[in-house]
């Protein structure tokens, strides 16, 4: 009696385990099955016609329509390729450029002396309590009053720094190890050096981690770019998808399309930055 118990206890609680792990995985499985389903749909719908977009009779199985692809990319309406590309400069220099921003800023406000560093962290917290609206006239006047409307100019530097960006560095970089870079002052280098030589080599992880965000934001942004890009040749990919639809008529399979080859890029790029999404947030530490 005394060597049984313990065996009908292990083999209960192995049976528990293996219900538990089940239920787990299926319950993994629906939730994964309802996320793609709105990627089903694109897809589905990109390889349709109007008529079975709109039609009463829906077929799970799209009829495999490749011409849309070459239909898109000859609309002489809407240079959608040429949008494309204007994307991928925006998101990609915007993306560089608030890393190197921001991260300088964080690092300054982590890192050097200053008896107002406090005060100067303060004001840029506060950025992030002004409504985007409230800036946004003012920005336009300013981008508009230096020639930068229609160009890249005016797509990218009104958006490189980031007070929150800029937080989350600071965050980062307060917890970074400062035995390292008293160890690379012994050696003769100062803030910047061993900024650009010991901080960021060891910190690739958080930059892979805020470059993801920073470069999905930038090629889903939308409102600024209708605004300076005013001639069709500076669209971006977002405000040519805009311009399938129209108060006259809607192209439904040229929408899908269009929908379905603009997120191939993010999610080439999430695919790959994913594992340093969470790893690099979680690293803020959020210490005050």
């Amino acid at each position: 009696m005394t060597t049984t118990a313990p065996q009908a206890g292990k083999r209960r609680r192995k049976g528990e385990g293996v219900l538990g792990n089940t239920g787990l995985y299926v319950a993994v499985g629906i939730a994964a099955l309802l996320f793609l389903i709105p990627f089903y749909l694109i897809v589905r719908n990109a390889l349709s016609t109007d008529l079975e977009i709109t039609g009463e009779n829906w077929k799970l199985l799209p009829s495999f329509q490749w011409g849309n692809i070459s239909e898109l990319f000859d609309d002489p309406t809407v240079e959608f390729g040429r949008s494309m590309v204007n994307s991928l400069v925006v998101a990609v220099l915007t993306t560089g450029g608030t890393l190197l921003v921001c991260s300088l800023a964080g690092y300054g406000l982590a890192r050097i002396p200053y008896k107002h560093a406090n005060k100067v962290f303060y004001a840029v917290l506060a950025t992030l309590m002004v409504p985007t609206a409230v800036t946004f006239v003012p920005s336009f006047v300013l981008v508009s009053s230096l020639g930068w409307v229609d160009t890249y100019r005016g797509l990218i530097i009104p958006g490189l720094f980031s007070g929150f960006t800029c937080f989350l560095f600071r965050q980062y970089f307060l917890g970074f190890p400062k035995e390292l870079e008293e160890a690379a002052r012994v050696d003769g280098l100062g803030y910047w050096g061993a900024y650009w030589r010991i901080v960021v080599p060891n910190s690739l992880n958080f930059f892979a981690a805020i470059a993801t965000i920073t470069f999905i934001s930038a090629w889903n942004s939308f409102l600024w770019p209708l605004v300076i890009g005013q001639d069709p040749s500076s669209w971006t990919v977002q405000i040519a998808l805009s311009s399938f639809m129209t108060n006259q008529t809607v192209n439904f399979h040229l929408i899908f399309m269009a929908t379905a080859i603009s997120i191939l890029p993010l999610v080439f790029v999430f695919l790959f930055l994913q594992r340093w999404l969470v790893q690099g947030i979680a690293q803020t530490g959020i210490k005050g």
